[in-house]
C-alpha cells in the first residue's frame, strides 16, 4: 500500500516542531525581558526631576539622613522629604538658582516634586524601616554609600536571597543605633563582633520563615 505522505514529511514535521519550540522560547524570553521590572535591577538609576546630589548634601555638607527621611526610625516607610524641607535651606542658599526652579514652583503651588522612586520592593514583601534602623542596621547595608553618590542608584539587589543572607547572619550588618546614619563609620574592631554583642543585648532574632516578610 502506498504511503499517504512522502518521507520528506517526517523531516518537515521535525523542522516545523523545532521552529515552533524555538519560537515559543523566544517569545517567553522577549516577554520576560520587556516586562522585567527595572526597579529591582542593581544599577537602576532613573533621571530625577531636580538634580539633587547626595554626595554634596549628605557627604560634603554632612546633612543627616534623618533630616530628610524623617520617618525611617518610627515608621515602615522612608518619607520622601516635602518641598518645605528643601526650602528650609534654599530660601537663603542659592535662592535664585535655575537648577532649583522646580523646587520653588513646588513650594509656591503646594504641589509635590515628582521624585522617581529608586528602591522599591514588590507589593507582596513586607519591610519595616523602623524595625531595621532601631535594631542597628545602617542605610549602607541596603543602599550602599549614598553619601558618595551624586545621582543615587540601586547598589544592592534587595532580593529574597539578599534579605535571607542578612537575617541568617545579621551580626556584620548591626552597629550601634546612634551610628546608623553615620555612613562613613569605621569600627575599631571586627564589626561582626560588635554586631553579636548588640544582638545579644537587644535579643535580636530576625525571622527566616516565610511569614516574616510575606504577610
Amino acid at each position: 500500500m502506498a504511503a499517504i505522505f512522502p518521507k520528506s514529511s517526517d523531516i518537515i514535521l521535525k523542522v516545523a516542531g523545532a521552529l515552533l519550540g524555538l519560537g515559543a522560547l523566544a517569545g517567553v524570553g522577549a516577554y520576560t525581558y520587556l516586562t522585567y521590572p527595572t526597579v529591582i535591577d542593581t544599577g537602576y538609576q532613573p533621571v530625577q526631576p531636580v538634580p539633587y546630589s547626595h554626595k554634596l548634601h549628605a557627604g560634603q555638607l554632612g546633612l543627616d539622613c534623618y533630616y530628610c527621611h524623617f520617618t525611617v526610625y518610627k515608621a515602615a516607610y522612608a518619607a520622601v522629604p516635602p518641598t518645605q524641607t528643601c526650602m528650609n535651606c534654599h530660601t537663603r542658599v542659592k535662592p535664585t538658582s535655575p537648577r532649583l526652579e522646580q523646587v520653588r514652583q513646588s513650594f509656591a503651588t503646594d504641589r509635590p516634586i515628582p521624585w522617581v522612586q529608586i528602591h522599591r520592593l514588590p507589593d507582596y514583601v513586607y519591610f519595616n524601616h523602623s524595625a531595621h534602623v532601631t535594631a542597628g542596621v545602617s542605610c549602607v547595608s541596603c543602599h550602599g554609600r549614598i553619601d558618595q553618590m551624586i545621582e543615587v542608584h540601586q547598589e544592592k539587589p534587595l532580593n529574597m536571597a539578599f534579605c535571607l543572607e542578612c537575617h541568617r547572619n545579621p551580626a556584620p550588618n548591626i552597629r550601634p543605633a546612634e551610628l546608623v546614619t553615620k555612613l562613613d563609620w569605621v569600627p575599631d574592631r571586627d564589626p561582626a563582633e560588635i554586631g553579636r554583642e548588640i544582638i545579644e543585648a537587644k535579643h535580636i532574632n530576625p525571622p527566616t520563615n516565610c511569614s516574616g516578610c510575606h504577610r
